[in-house]
């Protein structure tokens, strides 16, 4: 297997808008991260991946761009970008940017001139259609809810949004298009920066013809169906990586809704023709319901260990892994697997960080950060929430608490509510008014308290990615073979890596209960060594009782 610095790493995701405010204003930006390049420095981790900074509207936080070389006024000034860059670099971490060119927002001078005319030059950068019978062109529902298609008055015609109705969809078959777009990727990387998160990237691509796509008994065809993984997408990132991406040494990562295995492979191969890895949603949408997320059901662990095992088992050797179980658009999983409890937030990241791939951690986790009781929906700020809450309240397909508890659930907002730093007003985020609400716990779970205390989860993932990063087990970590035990056991998600005659254990128990668990017969040892435990002490043998939410790491000698 090819070394690379990007597979050795550990990714930190900062949501800007929620991480630290240094002007009072409520909104956390650029210098804000600036000031806590120390503590990221102290966690471990040697990459940030960032959300959108550039300068934008703000209707889908950031992630509507208006000018791709500009930053936000809310977040500072692109001179506040090149001095995080520096410190950055300076401190030996890396920056990786948020690239989202599936879509602009409909205030870029792009689309400004798309929609001036039929004729205008620019007018086939974006999709446009002329009605069907009278109404839109398909029946393709956007992401955020409602119709994925916007009327446009002036010119008479529609254009398509997989999103908000200001975020127009880029049309990539256009070569003009993909000119503009990777020279802006290519000025950010002469600036210096590290790579790119590609945000839904597979969507860049359009089922020919546009057509109509299955409701699954919905109010409006999935317009994933009509746009993920379509029939030139491996051709424009090869055409991507050629023109900007070979050029430097940066890391890749594309967000790939609908991504099947065998099309990772191809995003992801090993001879780096495209991407160095894709983020999947199998396994975060394991607790989905049959029509929609908005649901309560309980992730059953088989699944999990089935699913993240045939990431692990089929991308080896053929393609490199992305470790995650938390980011801007998922709520906490401390919540969602996990009883909120240190203890069950120790033992997911065990999980997770001993596995074959890149490991990203998202803002607040390293802290153990819970979804957040938000109440009424006024006090939700996700377009998606809040569409989704009243489009099926409305519909009377949803009756509206029911609903509710599922949004308190599901809500992106949960990963969204401001960094927890101290105990202070505000969790020390913010003097102003916070943008979003602060999770009334922020006076248990801080940064101030949790690096003062040695059993806390922040140094628990402190070990968890010094092992990754710097111990005598390292390339094991991250290049060796892993092997999945006990598949069916409800409750004990356990497993084996093996790498040049190094072997390790991982044992975690995912649950409240006590759990009885057998170490089958194919796995031997003579002596071993507890490398890591949420309970401190632990003891090995053949038949082990597990405590609650234990989880424990060995190095096995033979």
């Amino acid at each position: 297997m090819k070394k690379a610095w990007w597979k050795e790493s550990v990714v930190y995701q900062i949501y800007p808008r929620s991480f630290c405010d240094s002007n009072g204003d409520g909104i956390g930006d650029l210098k804000g991260i600036r000031s806590k390049l120390g503590y990221l420095k102290e966690l471990g981790i040697n990459v940030i991946w960032m959300s959108p900074v550039y300068k934008s509207p703000n209707d889908d936080n950031g992630y509507d761009i208006s000018d791709y070389q500009d930053i936000m006024p809310e977040f500072g000034t692109m001179e506040d970008f090149d001095q995080l860059l520096q410190e950055a670099h300076e401190h030996g971490i890396r920056i990786v940017m948020d690239l989202v060119v599936n879509h602009t927002s409909d205030e870029h001078p792009w689309f400004i001139e798309s929609r001036s005319s039929r004729e205008n030059e620019k007018r086939d950068y974006y999709i446009w259609r002329e009605p069907v019978d009278g109404h839109e062109p398909n029946n393709w529902g956007s992401a955020f809810s409602g119709s994925a298609w916007e009327w446009d008055e002036k010119t008479q015609m529609y254009y398509l949004h997989c999103f908000s109705k200001k975020q127009p969809d880029l049309n990539w078959e256009n070569p003009k298009v993909r000119d503009a777009v990777f020279e802006m990727m290519d000025w950010w990387c002469q600036k210096g920066i590290d790579g790119f998160r590609m945000d839904v990237i597979s969507m860049i691509s359009k089922k020919e013809g546009l057509p109509d796509v299955s409701t699954d008994g919905g109010l409006y065809g999935n317009c994933m169906y009509g746009t993920c993984n379509g029939p030139h997408v491996h051709e424009y990132l090869q055409e991507m990586n050629r023109r900007v991406l070979s050029k430097y040494d940066v890391m890749t990562v594309g967000e790939c809704a609908g991504v099947t295995i065998e099309e990772a492979k191809k995003y992801a191969n090993s001879e780096n023709t495209e991407l160095n890895m894709v983020f999947q949603f199998e396994h975060t949408s394991l607790d989905a319901g049959p029509m929609d997320k908005w649901c309560k059901k309980p992730i059953f662990l088989p699944d999990l260990k089935e699913n993240l095992s045939k990431w692990e088992n089929e991308l080896e050797d053929v393609a490199w892994n992305s470790l995650y179980f938390n980011n801007h658009d998922q709520p906490r999983m401390v919540s969602r697997l996990g009883d909120n409890s240190p203890l069950s937030a120790k033992c997911i990241a065990t999980v997770l960080h001993m596995m074959q791939g890149t490991p990203y951690v998202y803002q607040g986790e390293e802290l153990g950060m819970t979804n957040c009781p938000f109440g009424s929906i006024e006090n939700y700020r996700d377009l998606e929430s809040i569409n989704a809450y009243h489009e099926l309240t409305e519909a009377g397909l949803r009756q509206p608490e029911e609903l509710l508890e599922c949004i308190a659930y599901k809500s992106r907002d949960n990963a969204r509510t401001p960094m927890q730093w101290s105990e202070e007003k505000n969790a020390g985020f913010t003097e102003g008014t916070p943008w979003i609400m602060v999770n009334p716990n922020y006076t248990e779970i801080n940064a101030q308290k949790e690096l003062a205390d040695p059993d806390s989860v922040f140094h628990y993932y402190q070990k968890l990615i010094w092992l990754r990063r710097f111990s005598q087990w390292s390339d094991l970590i991250v290049y060796g073979q892993y092997q999945l035990l006990a598949p069916e056991h409800t409750q004990v998600f356990a497993y084996t890596r093996e790498y040049e005659g190094q072997k390790l254990l991982v044992l975690c128990n995912l649950s409240g209960q006590e759990a009885d668990f057998e170490i089958p017969d194919s796995v031997t040892w003579e002596k071993e060594e507890l490398l890591l435990g949420n309970y401190g002490e632990a003891k090995l043998s053949k038949k082990i009782k597990m405590k609650p939410w234990e989880a424990s790491i060995w190095s096995l000698l033979s």
